[in-house]
């Protein structure tokens, strides 16, 4: 028998409890705390780009700023952000960025560039492509339109308009710009300058990045599994597949790779890929497979890959990197690779052939 006592003691501590979980739920309801771990700025950013993105291309310009200790900024002169670009390549942290031969002429006339921006997406898909920048809270959009009707853009009719530049006047500006800044849009409310060569394809594009229409589906996972790089590539499994493949190696290779993927084991295709470079110089691969059981063998055979000769690319990996840890988590898995010194992994694996990425 219990001890008089003991149940309502039992009561008292229950109701304490639910008086503790409900102050913890008006809590977050007030100020609105999250449930689950936060979206990084890559996950954000590729879910807002627009539907039928193929591959992203990510660079996290005030991330790599503050990697390399660097104090460029929107006042500095062509020579700083020339030695800041110099210092991002030979960092491997820049290969991503669609900017940078357009980077001088940004820097002194637009009003914006590596040297300013928070981050960079430049989405592709067959239909078009968009860069996409990420500017600080505090950037004058006004000074960005003054600039922008200076250099001869026809302003929108709305403050969320596209400015239309085109290739004459891009040509006439510089030889140097990139075709994507033929036609801008300046997001106020959401700090983006957001640009295209093609005007209705940008137009579609902002409705992606504000959530006014559906923005890109299956990257979602990848993305987020490289956590915050600094550089990133992230392609769909279709695109990958084709990009990654040892088809582009020549015949005696491609015969070397069917071997080395016969004896590795299981290899399935994967709906998704990523490569990413994180803040110290990990290089991170994320790939999503069908289901969990997919990716607990992908784990097994793509480890042996990555720790083997390096077939169509010349070598073994381990001349590039040195593999630290692979895991699956659910349906994907995560390849965590430590550069050798003066490997360039990103830039010289985000295109094929590469055996582990092999589909």
């Amino acid at each position: 028998m219990p001890r008089p006592g003991t149940r309502v003691v039992a009561v008292v501590t229950v109701g304490l409890v639910l008086a503790a979980l409900l102050a913890v739920v008006v809590l977050v309801l007030v100020v609105g705390v999250p449930f689950g771990p936060a979206r990084s700025d890559l996950a954000r950013a590729v879910a807002g780009a627009p539907a039928g993105t193929e591959r992203a291309s990510w660079t996290d310009w005030a991330g790599v700023r503050a990697e390399l200790r660097s104090d460029v900024d929107a006042r500095s002169g062509s020579d700083e952000l020339r030695t800041f670009l110099d210092e991002a390549y030979d960092a491997d942290l820049s290969s991503r960025s669609a900017l940078l031969q357009s980077a001088p002429a940004l820097q002194t006339r637009f009003g914006f560039s590596p040297a300013s921006a928070e981050w960079e997406l430049f989405s592709q898909s067959a239909d078009g492509a968009v860069i996409t920048v990420r500017m600080p809270d505090d950037t004058d959009f006004d000074d960005l339109a003054a600039r922008l009707t200076e250099l001869g853009y026809a302003p929108p009719d709305g403050d969320d308009g596209v400015w239309v530049g085109g290739p004459d006047l891009l040509s006439a500006l510089s030889a140097n710009l990139t075709p994507e800044l033929g036609y801008v849009v300046l997001d106020r409310d959401d700090h983006l300058v957001m640009a295209s060569d093609q005007q209705p394809f940008l137009e579609s594009a902002v409705g992606s990045a504000t959530g006014d229409e559906d923005g890109t589906d299956g990257l979602d996972e990848v993305a987020a599994a490289l956590g915050e790089p600094l550089s990133a590539a992230v392609y769909t499994g279709e695109y990958a597949c084709g990009a990654l493949a040892m088809g582009q190696a020549d015949a005696g290779d491609q015969a070397q790779a069917t071997d080395l993927v016969a004896a590795a084991g299981t290899v399935n295709p994967y709906l998704g890929f990523a490569m990413g470079v994180l803040a110290g110089g990990e290089v991170r691969v994320a790939m999503e497979f069908a289901d969990d059981d997919q990716a607990r063998a992908n784990a097994d055979s793509r480890t042996l890959l990555a720790t083997g000769p390096a077939v169509g690319q010349g070598g073994d990996f381990a001349d590039r990197f040195a593999l630290r840890s692979a895991s699956a988590d659910g349906s994907v898995v995560v390849l965590d690779l430590e550069p050798v010194a003066g490997a360039y992994v990103l830039s010289d694996l985000s295109t094929g052939p590469v055996l582990f990425a092999t589909c």
